[in-house]
């Protein structure tokens, strides 16, 4: 199931960023004391009271400016709006009421939204200002009083923010249907693969890049089994993403990536492999999915006898964090190898849902430890006791030992080589958890 959004929205300089680097943990938004600097929405998972969730920063808004750059933030601010599950509004204590919070609060109130109402830049600890009583008059309920500066009032928000979220539930439609994120550089051919692939024009191709705005869902049932195509916008370097709805389009393929069950991460063949495709394949395996590595309009690269194997080389060279993915050469436009398709995802999808007995692992795991000692540390030897699966999609394992400090990364990926040489899991991330033994967590 997707994650919920929350939206922080306000007028400049309110504190939104401030907020949004106190819960998340980490430095991401800029924080400056200038209107304006927050130009791009920022997102982050959190997770509270057992919910997971996106915490989405957005720019300022300021409902009347003649300003280009400001008309953009609102309207990315509105995007934002238009997305989210749950909008915190913040507000600032020293500034009152202004006509603004009122014009951006008749905005939020027509979302019909649930809306949290913080009041912001309260510093001290003890008693409320009578000025905080002010923000009663704008009809959200109860102000959450709030600093973050310090953090201070930041559980008692997202409390309320985890009781206005919508109820957790699984996904039970087409609970056998495989759900597959087409994503990568606009323009790549994901909308055209997909037409092809359901012989008939469902998407709308065209040439101008970024033409497909957001994450659309397409049923398909064939001969191969059940699927939903997620078709995204095409992911855009950072730099260039100028267009305000086009940098929605990228929280939202990163969305599709988290739905998904399978990744085909779209290269275009007359192109190369780019450093823009090795960050949009590095979503799908951050996010622990399976994947396939579709090279498009091959018919139209010159080739000759090594230019396959050339592309092979360069695209693992660059993916070197991706070797586990099949890679396939298509063309959208004359149908070439689709019919494989089917077959690479439903194979994929198969390998990250494997489980391995416990027997077996620790076969696996007692010779990988015969032929190569594990590593140690001023005297001090790595012992591995034993190895358990804990779960799937990725297929991920726990790993006890006597010292986690000592398992290093390198012996982690040898193991997890030997994983693959027995079990296969072509296709999939593996992930290795390592616990030392007496650990609470073990």
């Amino acid at each position: 199931m997707a994650k919920p959004i929350v939206a922080i929205v306000g007028r400049p300089n309110v504190g939104k960023s401030t907020l949004f680097n106190k819960i998340s943990g980490v430095r991401i938004a800029i924080v400056e004391d200038t209107p304006g600097v927050t130009r791009d929405r920022i997102y982050f998972d959190i997770e509270w009271s057992g919910r997971r969730m996106m915490l989405v920063d957005t720019g300022g808004i300021e409902p009347k400016t003649d300003s280009i750059i400001l008309k953009h933030i609102r309207t990315q601010a509105e995007i934002a709006i238009e997305t989210a599950d749950v909008i915190v509004f913040m507000t600032d204590i020293q500034a009152g009421v202004t006509a603004d919070d009122r014009d951006i609060c008749r905005m939020l109130l027509r979302s019909g939204k649930p809306v949290v109402l913080a009041v912001n830049k309260i510093d001290n600890i003890g008693n409320l200002p009578p000025e905080f009583y002010e923000f009663y008059e704008l009809g959200m309920g109860d102000p959450v009083p709030l600093s973050s500066l310090h953090g201070t009032g930041s559980g008692d928000l997202l409390d309320r923010v985890t009781e206005l979220l919508p109820p957790e539930k699984e996904e039970e439609e087409d609970e056998d249907a495989i759900k597959v994120a087409v994503i990568g550089k606009p323009n790549a051919g994901k909308s055209s693969i997909i037409n092809r692939m359901l012989g008939e024009e469902r998407l709308i191709v065209s040439d101008i890049a970024g033409t497909t705005r957001d994450a659309i869902d397409t049923r398909v049932e064939n001969e191969f089994g059940k699927y939903i195509f997620i078709d995204t916008a095409g992911i855009r370097r950072q730099s260039k993403v100028e267009d305000r709805i086009e940098k929605f389009s990228v929280l939202r393929a990163k969305l599709a990536v988290e739905r998904a069950d399978v990744c085909l991460i779209m290269i275009d063949g007359n192109e190369g492999i780019t450093e823009q495709d090795e960050k949009i394949a590095g979503l799908a395996h951050e996010a622990g999915k399976a994947s396939v590595i579709v090279v498009n309009k091959w018919d139209i690269v010159e080739k000759d006898n090594s230019t396959v194997k050339k592309f092979t080389d360069d695209v693992y060279t660059h993916l070197g964090y991706m070797t586990y993915a099949p890679l396939l050469f298509v063309s959208a436009k004359t149908g070439q190898r689709l019919s494989k398709l089917y077959e690479h995802i439903n194979y994929v999808s198969n390998q990250a849902a494997m489980r391995a007995t416990t027997g077996m692992l620790n076969d696996v795991l007692a010779d990988a430890i015969a032929r190569v000692q594990p590593p140690s540390d001023k005297g001090k030897r790595l012992k591995i006791y034993y190895m358990t699966q804990t779960g799937i999609k990725p297929p991920t394992f726990v790993i006890f030992c006597n010292d986690a400090q000592l398992f290093h990364f390198s012996y982690q990926r040898y193991i997890e080589n030997k994983l693959r040489e027995v079990f296969g899991f072509k296709g999939t991330p593996i992930r290795i958890v390592i616990r030392q033994k007496g650990d609470s967590n073990g």
